[in-house]
């Protein structure tokens, strides 16, 4: 293997969820940032919930014309 090339790694890097939960994993970055983890996606929790990435759900509704509450 080549000297150099490779990025440093880190054991304890920190990830921080958009819900407030924050865990420990092993990155080339010592800090990441995500929209959606385990103690906040519908899969893992059972709750339904509309994940908006890029306004891709209102963009939806306001094309049907369906509001809110449907």
């Amino acid at each position: 293997m080549k000297e150099g090339i490779h990025p440093g790694y880190h054991h304890d890097a920190v990830v921080k969820c958009a819900c407030g939960n924050t865990f420990t994993t092993g990155s080339t970055k010592a800090e990441l940032k995500v929209d959606i983890c385990s103690k906040c996606h519908p899969f893992f929790t059972g709750r339904q919930k509309l994940v908006d990435v890029g306004g891709r759900v209102e963009k939806f509704r306001k094309k049907y014309n369906l509001s809110e509450e449907e």
